[in-house]
């Protein structure tokens, strides 16, 4: 889906209709979060959003995995795997399973480390803790009730906040902002923006930390990019977003092309990028997420091999904050744990 323009729009006479609606929405919503879920019995850190569509949890989910094993700690990924077809639980297999069978964000991670996915959150539990996990990290889930979650770090995008800062439908979040301030364990800013501001210095004066990190192009990508001209697409959250970073690394975007996030790319629209690119003499990049969804039971296809992949990583600007703060989560949810 794409977001609708009044999300981020102050005044909207199209969210202000839509507030029956959004109240009656959110007050379900902040009833649900107050479930109790299971114990999964290792520590849960749950990586989530205050609303719907991209701020850079995937790549949170990538550089907290990166600290764990530092840490000398085993993480395995916990989603529910939006967009693909298989319920769960399942471990991720990139030999086997495609986008469409598994969406396309477990199916980039499972490249680095182990990801299961189920649709019921906690019935993949016992297969993650079957992946000899000592952490387990879940991508998104932080409104579902039906895990219990030692840790929750909320990620939010400098630039864009919460948008009209109002419910679904009226607006982009997914519960009242109160409810889900009080469950907020630690708050990721990414980006430049000020747009995150209020909400940053509401949970700093409740004693929560408050992280700034950015998104950074892997070198190997600009070094595939450099003197080249290029047409970028992209089926994420904030394709602008995308778009932005492309031109800031010194990408000569020529010209672009928005998708609904999570787009099932058909072979004629791929067909037909390509076919521009060419034209143009230009050379297609996009996301690591994007890409994914191309690829098929056998890799890459052939039709898809033109295609630059534009990694990022996420930098945090006090990494030595992070290390403090997770390993204080994890003392904290072991001792939780130990018999009384």
């Amino acid at each position: 889906m794409r977001e609708p323009a009044f999300w981020h729009r102050p005044s909207s006479w199209t969210s202000q209709l839509l507030r029956p609606l959004a109240a009656l929405y959110g007050a379900v919503a902040a009833r649900r979060m107050q479930g109790s879920g299971v114990d999964a019995g290792i520590p849960v850190i749950c990586v989530g959003n205050y609303h719907v569509g991209g701020a850079g949890k995937t790549p949170t989910v990538l550089a907290l995995a990166k600290l764990l094993r530092e840490l000398d700690e085993r993480p395995v990924v916990l989603s529910r795997g939006y967009g693909g077809r298989l319920a769960g639980p399942v471990k991720v297999d990139r030999d086997h399973h495609t986008a469409a069978d598994v969406g396309d964000e477990p199916l980039m991670m499972a490249a680095t480390l182990p990801v299961v996915v189920s649709r019921g959150r906690a019935s993949g539990l016992p297969l993650a803790r079957a992946q000899d996990a000592s952490v387990i990290l879940m991508d998104d889930g932080f409104q579902n009730p039906s895990v219990l979650k030692d840790t929750c770090l909320i990620v939010i995008d400098g630039t864009r906040g919460v948008g009209n800062g109002r419910v679904i439908p009226a607006g982009p979040l997914r519960a009242p902002l109160s409810p889900q301030l009080e469950r907020t364990d630690a708050l990721i800013v990414v980006g430049e923006g000020r747009a995150a501001k209020k909400i940053a210095a509401d949970l700093a004066s409740r004693g929560k930390p408050v992280l700034a990190a950015h998104l950074t192009p892997d070198q190997a990508s600009l070094a595939a990019l450099s003197g080249r001209r290029a047409l970028a697409f992209a089926g994420i959250g904030d394709p602008k977003r995308f778009f932005n970073s492309l031109r800031a690394s010194g990408v000569d975007v020529v010209r672009n092309t928005a998708f609904p996030d999570h787009h099932a790319f058909t072979k004629d629209e791929i067909a037909q990028l390509v076919a521009d690119a060419r034209s143009d003499g230009l050379t297609l990049v996009t996301t690591e997420k994007d890409l994914a969804r191309l690829r098929g039971p056998a890799g890459m296809p052939a039709w898809a091999q033109a295609i630059v992949p534009f990694a990022v990583t996420l930098q945090f600007e006090d990494a030595a904050a992070l290390r403090r703060l997770v390993t204080d989560q994890l003392f904290k949810a072991r001792s939780r744990r130990l018999p009384r």
